[in-house]
Protein backbone atom coordinates (compact mmCIF):
# COMPACT_ATOMS: atom_id res chain seq x y z
CA UNK A 1 0.00 0.00 0.00
CA UNK A 2 1.45 3.51 -0.89
CA UNK A 3 2.11 5.71 2.01
CA UNK A 4 1.22 9.40 2.47
CA UNK A 5 3.30 11.78 3.06
CA UNK A 6 1.66 14.43 5.92
CA UNK A 7 2.70 17.49 6.71
CA UNK A 8 2.37 17.88 10.72
CA UNK A 9 0.62 21.28 11.69
CA UNK A 10 3.19 23.28 13.61
CA UNK A 11 0.75 26.10 14.25
CA UNK A 12 -2.30 27.51 13.85
CA UNK A 13 -3.83 30.42 12.23
CA UNK A 14 -6.53 32.38 14.00
CA UNK A 15 -8.99 34.41 11.59
CA UNK A 16 -10.09 37.05 14.49
CA UNK A 17 -12.87 39.02 14.67
CA UNK A 18 -12.82 40.93 11.74
CA UNK A 19 -10.47 41.29 8.46
CA UNK A 20 -11.12 45.09 8.74
CA UNK A 21 -8.42 47.43 9.35
CA UNK A 22 -10.50 50.19 10.84
CA UNK A 23 -12.58 47.79 12.89
CA UNK A 24 -9.99 46.14 14.29
CA UNK A 25 -8.63 49.12 15.91
CA UNK A 26 -11.59 49.88 17.44
CA UNK A 27 -12.10 45.88 18.91
CA UNK A 28 -8.55 46.77 20.30
CA UNK A 29 -9.72 49.89 22.27
CA UNK A 30 -12.93 48.52 23.01
CA UNK A 31 -11.73 44.90 24.73
CA UNK A 32 -8.79 46.44 26.06
CA UNK A 33 -11.07 48.47 28.00
CA UNK A 34 -13.19 45.29 29.12
CA UNK A 35 -10.21 43.55 29.92
CA UNK A 36 -9.10 46.34 31.75
CA UNK A 37 -12.52 46.34 33.36
CA UNK A 38 -13.04 42.52 33.93
CA UNK A 39 -9.94 43.09 35.85
CA UNK A 40 -10.31 45.71 38.07
CA UNK A 41 -14.04 44.58 38.93
CA UNK A 42 -13.34 41.59 39.79
CA UNK A 43 -10.48 42.36 41.74
CA UNK A 44 -12.06 44.79 43.89
CA UNK A 45 -14.57 41.70 44.81
CA UNK A 46 -12.00 39.28 45.76
CA UNK A 47 -10.49 42.20 47.65
CA UNK A 48 -14.05 42.84 49.98
CA UNK A 49 -14.55 39.73 50.64
CA UNK A 50 -11.41 38.82 51.77
CA UNK A 51 -10.53 42.56 53.60
CA UNK A 52 -14.04 42.91 55.42
CA UNK A 53 -15.47 40.66 58.08
CA UNK A 54 -18.55 41.92 57.60
CA UNK A 55 -18.52 39.61 54.11
CA UNK A 56 -16.86 36.38 55.78
CA UNK A 57 -20.01 33.98 54.80
CA UNK A 58 -20.63 31.33 52.70
CA UNK A 59 -22.25 33.28 50.08
CA UNK A 60 -19.27 36.14 49.58
CA UNK A 61 -16.87 33.13 49.74
CA UNK A 62 -18.30 31.14 46.90
CA UNK A 63 -19.00 34.62 44.84
CA UNK A 64 -15.08 35.35 45.56
CA UNK A 65 -14.03 32.39 44.07
CA UNK A 66 -16.46 33.18 41.42
CA UNK A 67 -14.50 36.14 40.74
CA UNK A 68 -11.17 34.46 40.78
CA UNK A 69 -12.66 32.18 37.97
CA UNK A 70 -14.34 35.17 35.69
CA UNK A 71 -10.46 37.18 35.79
CA UNK A 72 -9.16 33.43 34.72
CA UNK A 73 -11.85 32.64 31.75
CA UNK A 74 -11.38 36.18 30.59
CA UNK A 75 -7.15 36.09 30.41
CA UNK A 76 -7.21 32.41 28.64
CA UNK A 77 -7.77 33.97 25.36
CA UNK A 78 -8.16 38.11 25.62
CA UNK A 79 -5.17 38.90 25.84
CA UNK A 80 -3.80 37.46 22.70
CA UNK A 81 -6.72 38.36 21.12
CA UNK A 82 -5.87 42.23 21.59
CA UNK A 83 -2.64 42.06 20.89
CA UNK A 84 -3.72 40.05 17.63
CA UNK A 85 -6.01 43.27 16.40
CA UNK A 86 -2.22 45.04 16.36
CA UNK A 87 -0.83 42.14 14.15
CA UNK A 88 -0.51 41.16 11.11
CA UNK A 89 0.08 37.35 11.38
CA UNK A 90 -2.23 35.75 13.94
CA UNK A 91 -0.90 32.82 14.98
CA UNK A 92 -0.59 30.28 17.34
CA UNK A 93 1.81 27.40 18.07
CA UNK A 94 0.25 23.64 18.38
CA UNK A 95 0.94 23.84 22.54
CA UNK A 96 -0.70 27.39 22.49
CA UNK A 97 -3.44 25.76 21.04
CA UNK A 98 -3.95 22.76 23.16
CA UNK A 99 -3.04 25.00 26.49
CA UNK A 100 -6.39 27.60 25.56
CA UNK A 101 -8.42 24.06 24.85
CA UNK A 102 -7.55 22.93 28.23
CA UNK A 103 -7.78 26.37 30.10
CA UNK A 104 -11.45 27.32 28.54
CA UNK A 105 -12.75 23.91 29.65
CA UNK A 106 -10.81 23.86 33.40
CA UNK A 107 -12.74 27.53 33.77
CA UNK A 108 -16.25 26.76 32.17
CA UNK A 109 -16.53 23.56 33.60
CA UNK A 110 -15.85 24.95 37.18
CA UNK A 111 -17.50 28.23 36.63
CA UNK A 112 -20.38 25.60 36.03
CA UNK A 113 -20.79 23.65 39.07
CA UNK A 114 -19.69 26.48 41.30
CA UNK A 115 -22.97 27.95 39.82
CA UNK A 116 -24.43 25.12 41.29
CA UNK A 117 -22.85 25.25 44.70
CA UNK A 118 -23.83 28.90 44.64
CA UNK A 119 -27.49 27.99 44.24
CA UNK A 120 -26.88 25.29 46.79
CA UNK A 121 -26.04 28.16 49.16
CA UNK A 122 -28.96 30.08 48.40
CA UNK A 123 -31.10 26.75 48.84
CA UNK A 124 -29.91 25.78 52.54
CA UNK A 125 -30.74 29.77 53.42
CA UNK A 126 -33.74 30.30 52.46
CA UNK A 127 -35.44 26.72 53.09
CA UNK A 128 -32.86 25.80 56.13
CA UNK A 129 -32.17 29.37 57.76
CA UNK A 130 -31.79 27.61 61.35
CA UNK A 131 -29.36 25.28 59.86
CA UNK A 132 -27.93 27.36 57.09
CA UNK A 133 -24.55 27.79 59.20
CA UNK A 134 -24.20 24.44 60.36
CA UNK A 135 -24.74 23.11 56.89
CA UNK A 136 -22.56 25.61 55.09
CA UNK A 137 -19.58 25.41 57.24
CA UNK A 138 -16.03 26.57 56.12
CA UNK A 139 -15.09 22.83 55.37
CA UNK A 140 -18.32 22.33 53.45
CA UNK A 141 -17.53 25.22 51.43
CA UNK A 142 -14.06 24.07 50.60
CA UNK A 143 -15.48 21.17 49.88
CA UNK A 144 -17.47 22.59 46.72
CA UNK A 145 -14.75 25.06 45.84
CA UNK A 146 -12.52 21.76 45.20
CA UNK A 147 -15.22 19.51 43.70
CA UNK A 148 -15.55 22.42 41.01
CA UNK A 149 -11.91 22.65 40.11
CA UNK A 150 -11.76 18.82 39.84
CA UNK A 151 -14.70 18.54 38.50
CA UNK A 152 -13.13 20.81 35.32
CA UNK A 153 -10.16 19.11 35.51
CA UNK A 154 -12.01 15.83 34.75
CA UNK A 155 -13.64 17.77 32.06
CA UNK A 156 -11.35 19.22 30.35
CA UNK A 157 -8.53 16.52 30.52
CA UNK A 158 -11.52 14.12 29.08
CA UNK A 159 -12.17 16.69 26.31
CA UNK A 160 -8.04 16.52 25.34
CA UNK A 161 -7.97 12.63 25.15
CA UNK A 162 -10.49 13.17 22.31
CA UNK A 163 -8.41 16.30 20.67
CA UNK A 164 -4.51 15.21 21.06
CA UNK A 165 -3.97 12.02 19.31
CA UNK A 166 -5.71 13.67 16.01
CA UNK A 167 -4.09 14.42 13.13
CA UNK A 168 -3.80 17.56 11.60
CA UNK A 169 -1.39 17.71 8.36
CA UNK A 170 -3.16 20.08 6.04
CA UNK A 171 -5.84 23.08 6.86
CA UNK A 172 -4.77 25.58 9.92
CA UNK A 173 -7.16 27.96 9.81
CA UNK A 174 -9.22 28.60 12.96
CA UNK A 175 -12.16 30.86 12.06
CA UNK A 176 -12.59 32.21 14.95
CA UNK A 177 -10.10 34.29 18.21
CA UNK A 178 -8.98 31.59 20.51
CA UNK A 179 -8.72 27.97 19.50
CA UNK A 180 -12.07 26.95 20.14
CA UNK A 181 -12.55 22.86 20.09
CA UNK A 182 -15.26 22.44 17.61
CA UNK A 183 -13.37 24.43 14.72
CA UNK A 184 -10.21 22.93 15.86
CA UNK A 185 -11.71 19.39 15.63
CA UNK A 186 -12.73 20.16 12.20
CA UNK A 187 -9.48 21.01 10.52
CA UNK A 188 -7.98 17.27 11.36
CA UNK A 189 -7.33 15.48 8.48
CA UNK A 190 -9.18 12.15 9.60
CA UNK A 191 -12.70 11.36 9.62
CA UNK A 192 -13.36 13.02 13.21
CA UNK A 193 -17.37 12.32 13.49
CA UNK A 194 -16.79 9.80 16.49
CA UNK A 195 -14.43 12.52 18.17
CA UNK A 196 -16.36 15.33 17.37
CA UNK A 197 -19.83 12.79 18.82
CA UNK A 198 -17.92 12.43 22.20
CA UNK A 199 -16.74 15.87 22.26
CA UNK A 200 -20.60 16.81 22.32
CA UNK A 201 -21.53 14.34 24.53
CA UNK A 202 -19.04 14.96 27.11
CA UNK A 203 -19.63 18.90 27.20
CA UNK A 204 -23.87 17.78 26.92
CA UNK A 205 -23.57 15.72 29.72
CA UNK A 206 -21.74 18.44 32.01
CA UNK A 207 -23.91 21.37 30.64
CA UNK A 208 -26.98 19.82 30.82
CA UNK A 209 -26.93 18.37 34.11
CA UNK A 210 -25.31 21.56 35.95
CA UNK A 211 -28.35 23.64 34.37
CA UNK A 212 -30.58 21.11 35.27
CA UNK A 213 -29.90 20.93 38.57
CA UNK A 214 -29.81 24.83 39.13
CA UNK A 215 -33.48 25.13 37.49
CA UNK A 216 -34.26 22.44 40.01
CA UNK A 217 -33.19 24.13 43.29
CA UNK A 218 -34.66 27.75 41.86
CA UNK A 219 -37.89 25.95 41.26
CA UNK A 220 -38.01 24.37 45.21
CA UNK A 221 -37.10 27.57 46.16
CA UNK A 222 -39.75 29.49 45.01
CA UNK A 223 -41.91 26.90 45.65
CA UNK A 224 -40.44 26.77 49.32
CA UNK A 225 -41.40 30.66 49.73
CA UNK A 226 -44.58 30.29 47.68
CA UNK A 227 -46.63 29.23 50.86
CA UNK A 228 -45.32 31.28 53.45
CA UNK A 229 -45.76 35.47 52.59
CA UNK A 230 -45.75 37.57 49.92
CA UNK A 231 -42.79 39.35 51.86
CA UNK A 232 -40.28 36.44 51.89
CA UNK A 233 -41.02 35.93 47.90
CA UNK A 234 -40.36 38.66 46.87
CA UNK A 235 -36.89 38.38 49.31
CA UNK A 236 -35.98 35.31 47.73
CA UNK A 237 -37.19 36.69 44.20
CA UNK A 238 -34.88 39.54 44.91
CA UNK A 239 -31.95 37.02 46.24
CA UNK A 240 -32.34 34.27 42.99
CA UNK A 241 -32.84 37.21 40.41
CA UNK A 242 -28.80 37.41 40.02
CA UNK A 243 -28.54 34.41 39.87
CA UNK A 244 -30.76 32.98 37.68
CA UNK A 245 -29.79 36.65 35.10
CA UNK A 246 -26.13 34.91 35.46
CA UNK A 247 -27.09 31.33 34.69
CA UNK A 248 -28.74 32.61 31.94
CA UNK A 249 -26.17 34.66 30.39
CA UNK A 250 -23.34 32.23 31.15
CA UNK A 251 -25.49 29.05 29.83
CA UNK A 252 -26.91 30.16 26.91
CA UNK A 253 -24.02 30.52 24.97
CA UNK A 254 -22.32 27.19 26.18
CA UNK A 255 -25.30 24.94 25.10
CA UNK A 256 -25.67 26.74 22.02
CA UNK A 257 -22.14 26.00 20.87
CA UNK A 258 -21.27 22.62 22.35
CA UNK A 259 -24.77 20.67 22.99
CA UNK A 260 -26.21 21.85 19.48
CA UNK A 261 -25.20 19.07 16.42
CA UNK A 262 -21.84 19.88 16.13
CA UNK A 263 -22.23 22.39 13.04
CA UNK A 264 -20.66 25.77 13.12
CA UNK A 265 -22.19 28.83 13.01
CA UNK A 266 -21.37 32.80 12.34
CA UNK A 267 -22.86 33.55 15.40
CA UNK A 268 -20.71 31.21 17.24
CA UNK A 269 -17.96 34.07 17.78
CA UNK A 270 -20.11 36.12 19.44
CA UNK A 271 -21.40 33.80 21.75
CA UNK A 272 -17.82 32.50 22.37
CA UNK A 273 -17.15 36.62 23.09
CA UNK A 274 -20.40 36.76 25.27
CA UNK A 275 -18.75 33.54 27.92
CA UNK A 276 -15.19 34.64 27.73
CA UNK A 277 -15.40 38.23 27.76
CA UNK A 278 -18.81 39.31 28.71
CA UNK A 279 -19.92 37.28 31.19
CA UNK A 280 -16.79 38.02 33.08
CA UNK A 281 -18.10 41.51 33.05
CA UNK A 282 -21.38 41.34 33.86
CA UNK A 283 -20.84 38.90 37.06
CA UNK A 284 -19.45 41.84 39.28
CA UNK A 285 -22.02 44.07 38.02
CA UNK A 286 -24.93 42.21 38.09
CA UNK A 287 -24.02 40.79 41.84
CA UNK A 288 -22.47 43.94 43.52
CA UNK A 289 -25.70 46.53 41.90
CA UNK A 290 -28.43 44.32 43.52
CA UNK A 291 -26.21 43.52 47.16
CA UNK A 292 -26.72 46.42 49.45
CA UNK A 293 -23.42 44.88 51.97
CA UNK A 294 -21.31 44.66 49.10
CA UNK A 295 -22.08 47.86 47.93
CA UNK A 296 -21.28 49.34 50.83
CA UNK A 297 -18.02 47.53 51.25
CA UNK A 298 -16.18 48.28 47.64
CA UNK A 299 -17.77 51.99 48.42
CA UNK A 300 -15.65 52.00 51.52
CA UNK A 301 -12.58 50.18 49.83
CA UNK A 302 -12.95 52.44 46.73
CA UNK A 303 -13.23 55.61 49.08
CA UNK A 304 -10.27 54.89 51.00
CA UNK A 305 -7.82 53.99 47.92
CA UNK A 306 -9.10 56.33 45.25
CA UNK A 307 -10.13 59.67 47.50
CA UNK A 308 -7.52 62.35 47.49
CA UNK A 309 -6.61 62.40 51.35
CA UNK A 310 -7.62 66.12 53.88
CA UNK A 311 -5.10 68.33 54.45
CA UNK A 312 -5.11 67.43 58.67
CA UNK A 313 -3.98 63.34 56.88
CA UNK A 314 -1.43 65.24 55.13
CA UNK A 315 2.42 64.44 56.31
CA UNK A 316 3.69 68.32 58.10
CA UNK A 317 6.14 68.68 55.32
CA UNK A 318 3.15 68.86 52.69
CA UNK A 319 1.01 70.57 54.96
CA UNK A 320 3.69 73.57 55.19
CA UNK A 321 4.02 73.70 51.26
CA UNK A 322 0.05 74.06 50.95
CA UNK A 323 0.68 77.57 52.47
Amino acid sequence: MEKINYSVVSEFVLLGLSSSRELQFFFFVFFSVLYVVILLGNLLIIIAVTSDSSLHSPMYFLLGNLSFLDICQASFATPKMIADFLSEHKTISFTGCIAQIFFIHLFTGGEMVLLVSMAYDRYVAICKPLHYMVIMNRSTCTALVIISWAVGLVHTLSQLSFTVNLAFCGPNEVDSFFCDLPRVVKLACIDSYITEILIVVNSGILSLSTFSLLVSSYAIILVTVWFKSSAAMAKAFSTLAAHIMVVVLFFGPCIFIYVWPFTTYPVDKILAIFYTVFTPILNPIIYTLRNRDMKAVMGKITAHYFRPPKISEMPLVARISLH
